[in-house]
């Protein structure tokens, strides 16, 4: 028998107001997927071949596009999914320090490269206050105040990575806490590459599934509005999306590489999953203007982007230079070594969204990092 992978998911029908309830089938064989109704008891999809969903998108907590409909997944549908897909997958807290923010592409890549997938993320700026409770658990050691200090001293990016045994695949990603010893007994590691010493040691991992979660709530805490608020500045910056597609390829690591090589600097970054009505709302300036515009929304909308705040001189036209032309294929022609020449596929899948107009760079920042994150 061929699998057939189960997930309870929702959808918020816009025009009735209702939070719709449905059973997604997914069958691997070939890639199709099929709808059942759960309150009306009646088959809502005929299964059809749908290439878009795959199975690393399929985990509970995640939204998926089926058909211009955003699912969101809120349970296993069977035993056999929950056994099959659930049983070794685990969240935990990457959380990327000071010394390192600016590598944060690096350590991206090493991260999508180890099968872990980033849920969430967000850059903040800890007060001591803040730090100390977040360290709460090493108040006895004699590097308590040295951490603390060191973590407050500057912006970090607090990531929720998830995959088969995500908690030991991060520690073992990161290696031995003294930077040193690292490059000694595990020269592969990112503290062996990047850290310096047993404080400045690029990122911190939660040493069990338990004191992850209680670390995930502290970054992205379930009462919206009560965790570190976000770095923006909002001034002499500009705005970037890398869009789903780059990041369900992994390619988030490489685009930001090639913006910090670039000279520019990242001044706030954030993950969202964006609901339809916000990225219509978002993209309204090109409705009429651009034909690719419906396209345009199905894309942000079909998975987590990552949100950037370039900050810099001239930020809006400077940056709008590395993004390139619209189309991919008209940047490889005419500028190879920019964002969309290097990363997109076509001219909705063009790995970038950057602020069009100087006077809109504000405007856009706001709506993500004010409105969207408020």
């Amino acid at each position: 028998m061929e699998d057939r992978f189960a997930f309870l998911a929702e959808w918020y029908d816009p025009v009735a107001g209702l939070l719709r309830k449905y059973q997604l089938f997914f069958y691997s064989s070939d890639s199709s997927v099929e709808m059942y109704d759960v309150k009306n008891q009646r088959v809502f999809l005929r299964r059809t071949k749908y290439e878009d969903l795959h199975m690393d998108d399929l985990f509970v907590g995640n939204k998926v596009i089926v058909f211009s409909r955003q699912l969101n997944l809120i349970d296993y549908g069977d035993q056999f999914t929950a056994n099959k897909l659930g049983s070794k997958k685990e969240r935990t807290l990457a959380l990327i320090k000071p010394d390192s923010v600016t590598r944060i592409g690096d350590v991206l890549e090493t991260i999508y490269g180890s099968n872990l997938i980033v849920t969430k993320a967000k850059m903040v700026k800890l007060t001591w206050s803040q730090a100390a409770d977040f360290y709460v658990e090493h108040q006895s050691k004699p590097s308590f105040n040295s951490l603390v200090q060191f973590l407050s001293s500057g912006a970090v990016v607090a990531l929720e990575l998830m995959g088969d045994e995500a908690v030991s695949v991060w520690r073992r990603l990161l290696g031995p806490t003294d930077s040193a010893l690292a490059r000694r007994d595990d020269p592969q590691c990112v503290r062996a590459q990047y850290g310096t010493d047993a404080v400045k040691n690029v990122g911190h991992g939660s040493d069990s599934y338990m004191v992850a979660a209680r670390e995930l709530e502290f970054f992205f805490p379930s009462t919206v509005g009560h965790g570190p608020p976000n770095t923006a500045v909002l001034t002499d910056s500009t705005c970037c999306i890398v869009k789903p597609h780059a990041i369900s390829e992994g390619l988030a690591g490489k685009i930001l590489n090639s913006i910090t090589l670039a000279g520019f600097e990242i001044s706030a970054l954030e993950m969202f999953s964006v609901e339809r009505a916000n990225a219509e709302e978002f993209l309204e300036v090109y409705k009429g203007v651009v034909p690719e515009y419906p396209n345009m929304v199905t894309e942000l909308c079909s998975g987590p982007c990552l949100v950037l705040e370039i900050h810099g001189t001239d930020a809006p036209t400077a940056f709008r230079q590395l993004c390139g032309p619209l189309d991919p294929e008209i940047a490889r022609h005419l500028r190879p070594t920019t964002l969309r020449a290097l990363y997109g596929k076509n001219k909705v899948k063009n790995a970038v969204h950057c602020t069009d107009l100087p006077e809109d760079a504000a405007l856009e920042l706001q709506y993500f990092f004010k409105i969207l994150d408020g």
